[in-house]
């Protein structure tokens, strides 16, 4: 059956910024405690005083615009946090927030149809700060088929999709490894964010029923190939096949835009000849 190309690259649903609080002193101490960080080691990461930390995490000294920056730089807030330091601290937001549908993104729209495209016969995929669907290649489509409607209705979730036990979970060999991972890396998005629309998908796809894992042999019918030990491979089954790939995540470097901030694209590459053969074998 032919797969589709390159979905296009729509809009996804905005999350509104984190509301500030009475001053950015309280915020700034939160994410240094998040971070573990003493007062005196961030003063010396931000080439000030542990005196002057202390007065701004206080509400004694009022921070300049350079320095709510630079203490963010140094404890890792997210750009769209960042933006919530500065109206803490009573200035401007830094950081826009252009909507993808903007003709100002056009260059970035297309630039990611075509790595999508490029990646192609191998599954790769484009989503937002929450999980959500920006653009997939063909290769996605291909796992996704036979899914449930209302899984595949817009707004198309990763997350929801991935270990819904209608979605691929039954069909994922060694779901109890890879569930854990994702699982994993949303507390550590988390731990990184204060979103709630992030908070609220973890709930719920952490809520959901744990299905057994599929036994299948792999793509060839040959035994079961070693598959490397150094990273945790996605082992799922598609049309009596088994696939095993490793998944790789691409960000932006030194995003200023929140939304192109948040958008990370996954590409799964095959962990084995006979995954790769049979991917070729059923795009072409």
């Amino acid at each position: 059956m032919a797969v589709p190309g390159p979905a296009p690259i729509p809009v996804p649903a905005s999350t509104p910024a984190s509301a500030p609080a009475s001053s950015v002193g309280p915020l700034l101490r939160d994410w240094r405690r998040r971070r573990r960080i003493s007062q005196l080691d961030l003063a010396l990461r931000a080439d000030s005083s542990a005196r002057h930390i202390s007065f701004v995490e206080t509400g004694r000294s009022r921070p300049s615009e350079e320095m709510v920056l630079r203490l963010a730089e140094h404890l890792d807030v997210p750009v769209r946090e960042r933006n919530a330091l500065l109206l803490a601290a009573g200035y401007a937001p830094r950081y826009t927030e252009t909507t993808l549908d903007d003709p100002a993104m056009d260059v970035l729209r297309e630039g990611l149809t075509e790595l999508l495209r490029a990646y192609e016969p191998y599954p790769a995929v484009i989503v937002d700060g929450t999980y959500t669907v920006v653009a997939a290649n063909r290769g996605i489509a291909l796992l996704m088929e036979g899914l449930p409607e209302h899984l595949l209705a817009p707004p198309l979730n990763v997350m929801r999709i991935t270990l819904h036990p209608e979605g691929l979970a039954p069909r994922i060999l060694n779901l109890p490894e890879w569930r854990g991972h994702l699982l994993d890396q949303m507390k550590r998005q988390l731990a990184l964010s204060r979103s709630p629309a992030l908070r609220e998908l973890y709930d719920e796809v952490a809520a959901y029923p744990v299905p057994p894992s599929g036994s299948l042999t792999p793509a060839d019918g040959a035994p079961c190939p070693v598959l490397p030990g150094f990273a945790l491979p996605l082992r799922i089954g598609h049309d009596g096949h088994a696939l095993s790939f490793l998944s790789t995540i691409a960000t932006f470097n030194t995003p200023m835009d929140v939304t192109v901030a948040e958008l990370a694209m996954e590409t799964f590459l095959p962990a084995d000849p006979a995954t790769a053969k049979y991917l070729a074998s059923v795009t072409t």
